[in-house]
């Protein structure tokens, strides 16, 4: 499958001031596989090293921070000649104890290497670390699959490319095919090894096995990883999601996870769901003026996951339920919709917030900021295209211009486009 990621790292390589790169992501979001298929297509050889498992090399950073050392260690023990042609892979490079601060010395005395680093919990470690390389490394953050690179993994390359022209015309004649993958997607999501299953097998049985492993597995890692007096907060805001997403109004309530809850006991929680790259924050902003950031309300958020086939496994959604729809998929298409809309355009603005004004008279489910102009966001999973608080909010801050997503076709307007909803990734 080709991740779009890729075209990241061929620039990192061609950087004339590259520095050592870190590639960041949740467990099980293809990070490993990304960056073995660009070292077997960018690079005469590479050298792959997995601290985890490998227990001689796992210490080779304790004594110093001598680079030839470490290197000739490398090549001893995997009996290859590493040049400045050669890329270093470090895998799981959390295990390694003082594993990641090595990256400062890569960059400063040894920035003819190219080094490539992972881990499944990075994230966790980075944030816990005295001694990370401010300054001194890249980075390149890896999602599932989106709904883009879905379709070129079902081989439907003619309806992506038809996206990535924006022929809406065209797009409107196969409108009835791309709601069926839209609404598969939000069944099997973009975690790659359940996209290759059902890629290969179309078994939705085989799906949702393979996404409750997943699922298993971070729940293996919160009492793994997790401080063991965090461990059951972590557990009942991961499995409060689901049911915070099916409200109407989807604002974090603490009062879901327990009776009388309050911030401060979930804080700490919330900040290592977020360090494991399994959740999402996005903020309340107070205002649609610039910069969005300087109206932001830390208090009131609400909260994604990673990946909108998770939260149909959560929320024990069928198939059929999904795609062929019945009133149970009524209840929670709205979640669905707010999910993958926020999967699909993280990481492509500057900001991503939501407004909602202080009399919760009106909601804009998201506003984004992206060079220096801020967007009005409503998501609708239909074609329900009432638009009131959307309107209102413009009509408050003249010279916005609106963006509605939802299932009816392209269509300007003076103050608003509408854009089918499964071309949120454009």
């Amino acid at each position: 499958m080709e991740r779009t990621a890729i075209s990241e790292l061929y620039e990192w390589k061609a950087r004339a001031g590259r520095k050592p790169l870190i590639v960041r992501g949740a467990r099980q979001v293809g990070k490993t596989w990304l960056i073995l298929d660009f070292a077997q297509k960018a690079y005469r050889q590479y050298v792959y090293v997995n601290f985890e498992e490998d227990e001689f090399l796992k210490h080779v950073f304790e004594n110093d921070f001598d680079i030839d050392r470490i290197i000739t260690s490398i090549s001893l023990r995997t009996q290859k000649d590493i040049d400045k042609d050669t890329l270093l892979i470090f895998d799981e490079i959390q295990a390694a104890p003082r594993g990641v601060a090595s990256l400062k010395y890569f960059c400063e005395k040894a920035r003819k290497y190219h080094v490539i680093a992972a881990g499944s919990l990075l994230g966790i470690s980075l944030h816990k670390s005295d001694s990370f390389p401010v300054g001194k490394v890249d980075f390149v953050d890896l999602s599932p699959l989106s709904f883009v690179e879905f379709l070129f993994a079902m081989s439907e390359n003619r309806i992506a490319k038809l996206l990535a022209e924006r022929d809406w015309k065209m797009l409107a004649m196969v409108k009835d095919k791309l709601a069926t993958l839209l609404k598969t997607y939000y069944y099997v999501g973009g975690m790659p090894e359940v996209v290759d299953n059902y890629r290969q097998y179309k078994n939705f049985a085989e799906v949702r096995r393979i996404q409750n492993n997943i699922l298993d597995t971070y729940n293996n890692d919160f009492s793994k990883h997790a401080p063991v007096n965090e461990v059951p907060r972590i557990r009942m805001v991961w499995n409060s999601i689901a049911g915070q997403l099916a409200k109407e109004n989807k604002k974090f309530i603490y009062g879901m996870l327990r009776g009388g809850a309050r911030a401060k006991d979930f804080e700490l929680a919330i900040e290592w769901l977020k360090d494991a790259g399994l959740i999402y924050k996005v903020n309340r902003t107070k205002s649609g003026e610039l910069p969005l950031n300087a109206f932001e309300d830390f208090s009131t958020f609400k909260i994604y996951l990673l990946d909108v086939g998770l939260l149909s496994a959560i929320n024990k959604l069928t198939a059929e339920t999904l795609i062929m729809g019945n009133e149970i998929f009524n209840t929670y298409k709205g979640a669905l919709t707010e999910q993958f809309f926020f999967q699909q355009i993280r990481g492509q603005a500057d900001f991503v917030y939501y407004w909602s004004a202080e009399n919760s008279r009106g909601e804009i489910d998201f506003l984004v900021q992206k060079e220096g102009k801020v967007i009005p966001i409503e998501v609708k999973a239909e074609e329900n295209l009432r638009a009131k608080s959307l309107s209102a909010f413009v009509a408050k801050y003249p010279g916005l211009h609106a963006l509605r997503f939802s299932m009816s076709d392209y269509r300007q307007q003076d103050w608003m486009t509408n854009i089918p909803l499964y071309a949120a990734g454009l």
